[in-house]
């Protein structure tokens, strides 16, 4: 009979190592795509209140679309770029330990595991196992919390963030220009205001929050920056802007 405590007993239960990676950078695309939702409908809206003209409300959403992308991929790549290098100096900095003090980190790395509960001489052959087996890793691991073949990518957030910015900018300015002209706006609120309580029910999912506050959160703040904006719109309107 096979051993269901080594594999197979919790068939759906996540435990490789980069989970927690691709947790991170589907929260980010679920946040991005908000981003894109909220700040385009807020600028369609907004313009949509100041004029009828298909043309002028096309170009100020594409305008806002390739900004956000745009911004938001170099704001990924610059933030991820600079974690990277922390992380490669501070694994540099073990390497260079291990191979100077390897009885010194060899002691730290009993203490660790001890500090978790392990008996003294149990952290002393766990220690010595991983270190015999992968010295570097076992070691980056415990005491760093990284993986050395882990480490986040600069190019994958900017890429992953561009494009959902990009698909949920897409949602508003294809709901602003696709319907008629009388009913462009309500039409456009509509779509974003139940977009946003889908993401919003997403990241309380991912992030294991309440779900009914974090779609109230998105969808209160949607509704409040189109309705500014509409307000900005209808002022430049009447002030023949």
């Amino acid at each position: 009979m096979e051993d269901s405590t080594v594999s197979g007993s919790h068939p759906h239960e996540p435990h490789g190592g980069g989970f927690a990676t691709r947790l991170n950078w589907l929260r980010a695309g679920v946040l991005g795509a908000n981003d894109g939702i909220v700040s385009t409908a807020g600028l369609v809206v907004g313009v949509a209140a100041a004029t009828t003209t298909t043309s002028a409300i096309f170009t100020a959403g594409i305008a806002g679309l390739s900004a956000g992308a745009l911004s938001m991929a170099v704001g990924e790549y610059v933030s991820v770029s600079t974690q990277r290098d922390s992380e490669r100096a501070l694994l540099a900095k073990e390497r260079k330990e291990l191979t100077e003090e390897p009885e010194y980190e060899l002691a730290e790395l009993i203490d660790i595991y001890r500090a978790k509960g392990l008996s003294p001489e149990t952290a002393r052959t766990v220690a010595e196992e991983l270190t015999a087996h992968d010295a570097f890793t076992a070691h980056a691991e415990a005491e760093l919390g990284l993986n050395p073949r882990e480490l986040t990518n600069p190019w994958l957030a900017a890429f992953s963030s561009a494009i959902a910015f990009t698909l949920g900018a897409l949602l508003p300015l294809l709901a602003i220009l696709l319907p008629p002209v009388t009913a462009r706006i309500p039409v456009t609120v509509v779509a974003v205001l139940v977009a946003l309580a889908l993401t919003g029910s997403i990241s309380a999912q991912l992030g294991g929050g309440d779900r009914g506050r974090a779609v109230l959160r998105v969808v209160l703040g949607g509704a409040l920056a189109m309705l500014v904006t509409y307000g900005i719109g209808q002022l430049a309107d009447v002030a023949g802007i």
